[in-house]
């Protein structure tokens, strides 16, 4: 056994050891010292899983698998991409642990008090199987496998007439290309419409606004039919997200074919999952919970993919047990930065159905659509029968090449998302850098690809273009304020035609560099008057919530010059810089913030793929490092694709990156799943 294996004094070494190199987390190697003065009694190899299960934390995973650790010791560590290790061989985990058995380290946890089995007495940590987890996120993954389990066996009652209601809100048959497919949208209507637990998955531009929109206006007419209309929420988990959902419900709204009354008990805003909640300041709990519960009848959730576990736990928790509860989101996103991959979790075998006979055949019944797709398999899993996959995009087209290359790096076929974008494609771009100071990178980032146009002569852009609409269409002096909002929504609008998208925050690659470069490179363009501090043009992302400011964690605003009122009759309007955010209230009008308020913000030329979740831009630029790097997965370059609308563009630093990439997974370990599979019809 390793010597730091054998004292806590030279456990203890090593553990600061890792965290000075970055490898641990500081409040990981805390924790262990921690349990240590908790009992003294405590073996290192406990006290070492405990540190690793901490750090899991961090790299989004709920408990440490003791077994998958053995396998891959180095995997538990946030260790550099490569190089920095090899001097430091000795204090590897996967050396140290070497000699290690399962066996062995379960023993050396049997008998602390700082760990109980499953239904144990409380503390600190809890082993299930060869699972360690800190007793909250066991807490939080029993809750909400428990509060899923429970919906699963509570079937609500489907609506009356429900296969009339549904040929009236499909009534034409689902053709693209003119192939006659399986309408899955209509069929999620119908399995969402008996239950009190519904996922609803699928890609981009699969209708998952559509869907869920109609399913509203069925479950409202129903109601109203019959007596009170039923209380409707609809929530997202970042400001951005629920902005976004509150532009497309209006036009959905208008377009169903339901009486005005029922339309007008279809909410058309979107709140935060926190507001919904009621968060309390500098608190981890909410104002809504089991003993004060949402006074809801439907809950429809988006960007599911971007709740943690920890989140969902607080969600089910102040949920009323009748109440419908809607997740739609795309499995195959990144999951939420917290702990927890809930969706992906839950919607792993989506693409497979799963239904039972009785299922299909009441599908059938209720829809007259054919369950069809080769992939399909027939199971008796409760879970399974709750869960719809939408399976036809009509943003991306059988011959868009986004659409294909999001569909190859999905599958991890590396090769296959080389030669698409190998082939070329109108809306497609692969730049392959020389080194750190090719100056081609600034000519896409500042002036997009002009070369590629679409069929209405529109060409993907960068940056230039919303500071030549900030100074070329300025309102006069002394035009009025209505004038000058136009403008600033312009301004906001042009910014929102390109973004460019980083996998990390440091490095020459990364968002914090990339930031700096990009506003230097548009000073010395004179497109800004300078790039540092406040300065107008400046693209601010917030960064943590201020419900003071209605501002939410990822909202977008632009510092713009505006007129202040004159000070005295006959006297210029004299200009202030303030920074212009659209309101979260789906209203279309602005807020003016004077920057001092600002607090948490960032200059964002250059953000991360996880903070563009539920954001999409005419034209995306995915930059990716010069090496490997742990969060370099094909969820990762996937969820970057599809931040696409209409143009994608990937930006390579050094060959093979991507290839690696693509060919990578996100594994994180929980249990939740495995506790569901235990439901059967």
């Amino acid at each position: 056994m390793s010597p730091y294996l054998e004292q806590r004094g030279a456990l203890f070494e090593l553990l600061a050891i890792w965290s000075e190199r970055g490898w641990l987390r500081e409040v990981d190697r805390a924790l262990g010292q921690l349990l240590a003065e908790l009992d003294p009694a405590a073996s290192p190899l406990l006290l070492l899983a405990a540190a690793l299960a901490s750090h899991q934390l961090g790299k989004g995973h709920v408990c440490l698998d003791l077994a998958s650790t053995l396998a891959d010791p180095d995997f538990a560590l946030s260790l550099p991409p490569e190089g920095e290790e090899a001097a430091l061989l000795a204090l590897l985990p996967s050396q140290v642990l070497a000699g290690v058995s399962l066996d062995s380290w379960l023993a050396a946890c049997a008998g602390s008090g700082l760990l109980s089995a499953e239904a144990g007495p409380v503390a600190p940590l809890v082993l299930a199987d060869s699972c360690l987890y800190l007793r909250r996120y066991w807490d939080y993954e029993r809750q909400v496998a428990g509060h899923i389990a429970a919906r699963l066996q509570q079937a609500s009652d489907a609506p009356a007439q429900l296969a009339q209601r549904l040929q009236q809100l499909f009534p034409e048959p689902l053709v693209l290309d003119g192939e006659r497919l399986t309408d899955w949208q209509k069929l999620a209507c119908a399995l969402a419409s008996r239950s009190r637990f519904t996922l609803i998955t699928g890609g981009p531009g699969t209708g998952k606004t559509t869907t869920v929109v109609r399913l509203l206006a069925l479950l409202q007419e129903a109601a109203m039919n019959t007596g009170a209309p039923l209380r409707l929420s609809l929530a997202a988990p970042t400001g951005k997200a629920a902005a976004r959902l509150t532009e497309s419900i209006g036009a959905q709204v208008a377009s169903l074919p339901v009486s005005d009354a029922v339309r007008g008990q279809i909410p058309s805003q979107v709140t935060t999952l926190h507001r919904l909640l009621g968060s309390r300041p500098d608190s981890r709990h909410f104002r809504h919970h089991h003993g004060n519960l949402l006074p809801l009848d439907v809950l429809v959730v988006d960007e599911a993919s971007m709740i943690d576990l920890e989140m969902m736990a607080n969600l089910l928790d102040a949920l009323p047990a009748h109440a419908r509860l809607i997740l739609l989101g795309d499995k195959d996103q990144l999951a939420s930065v917290e702990a927890g991959a809930v969706l992906g979790d839950l919607c792993r075998d989506a693409e497979s159905g799963g239904y039972s006979a009785a299922t299909c055949a009441w599908l059938t019944e209720q829809t007259g659509e054919a369950i069809s797709a080769p992939q399909l398999q027939s199971s008796n899993q409760a879970l399974a029968q709750h869960i719809v996959m939408l399976r036809h995009s009509r943003r991306f087209a059988g011959g868009s090449g986004i659409g294909r290359l999001a569909r190859a790096v999905n599958e991890r076929n590396s090769s296959g998302a080389r030669a698409i974008l190998a082939a070329g494609s109108a809306d497609l771009h692969d730049l392959r850098l020389s080194g750190e100071q090719d100056r081609s990178f600034e000519r896409l980032v500042l002036d997009g690809l002009a070369a590629k146009a679409n069929g209405q002569g529109q060409a993907p852009v960068g940056y230039r273009h919303y500071l030549q609409v900030l100074s070329s269409q300025r309102p006069a002096p002394e035009a009025p304020a209505s004038e000058w909002d136009g403008w600033a929504k312009q301004v906001l609008s042009a910014f929102d035609q390109f973004q460019l998208l980083c996998a990390v925050r440091k490095g020459p690659w990364g968002v914090e560099a990339l930031n700096e470069r990009i506003s230097q490179a548009l000073q010395r363009q004179g497109l800004l008057s300078q790039d540092q501090g406040w300065y107008e043009g400046r693209p601010v992302l917030v960064t943590r919530n201020d419900y003071s400011l209605g501002l939410m964690n990822g909202d977008i605003g632009i510092a713009l010059r505006l007129p202040e009122p004159a000070s005295q009759p006959g006297s210029e309007p004299r200009q202030v810089l303030r920074v212009v955010f659209p309101r979260n209230d789906g209203s279309g009008e602005l807020s003016h913030i004077l920057p001092s308020r600002l607090s948490a913000v960032e200059t964002v030329f250059a953000m991360t793929v996880h903070k563009s979740q539920g954001s999409e831009f005419a034209h995306c630029a995915l930059i990716l490092p010069d090496s490997l790097n742990p969060v370099l997965t094909k969820e990762l370059v996937y969820t970057g694709i599809t931040r696409a609308r209409s143009w994608f563009s990937l930006i390579e630093s050094r060959a093979g990156v991507f290839e690696q990439a693509v060919a990578r997974q996100v594994e994180r370990r929980s249990g939740l799943r495995a506790a569901l599979l235990t439901q059967t019809l």
